[in-house]
Formats: structure tokens, C-alpha cells, sequence
């Protein structure tokens, strides 16, 4: 997911964003601990989105106020 495309999304939309992230980052975790994730660099790259989507969300809500 590129920062460019969450850009052109509107908050709604963002927060929704990031509640599946989440879920599948906590999805991830718990197979990790049950052993059972096979590939573990999903949860670094699951770790990357969820921060750009509050990267984008924090500067849409920046812009907003001015």
C-alpha cells in the first residue's frame, strides 16, 4: 500500500483502514505465538502500513485545522 493512494482516501475511510490493519496484525501475532506463521515478514510489513496510515491521518487532520 502506498502513501500516495491512502492520500486520496477520506478519513472514514482511513480509520477503516486501520481497524483491519490491526486486526490483521493481531491475527499475525497470535499465529505467530501458536507457531503456526510460516512467513514472518508480514508482521513487518503489516507494522509499515498501520504506520502510514496513521502517518496520513495525522496529516489530513493537520490540514484540517488550518
Amino acid at each position: 500500500m502506498k502513501a500516495s493512494e491512502l492520500r486520496k482516501k477520506q478519513l472514514h475511510e482511513l480509520n477503516s483502514e486501520l481497524v483491519a490493519l490491526l486486526k490483521a496484525h493481531f491475527g499475525l501475532r497470535m499465529q505467530l505465538a501458536t507457531q503456526q506463521l510460516s512467513n514472518t515478514k508480514q508482521l513487518k510489513l503489516i507494522k509499515k502500513d498501520i504506520a502510514r496510515v496513521k502517518t496520513v491521518i495525522t496529516q489530513k487532520l493537520s490540514n484540517h485545522d488550518k
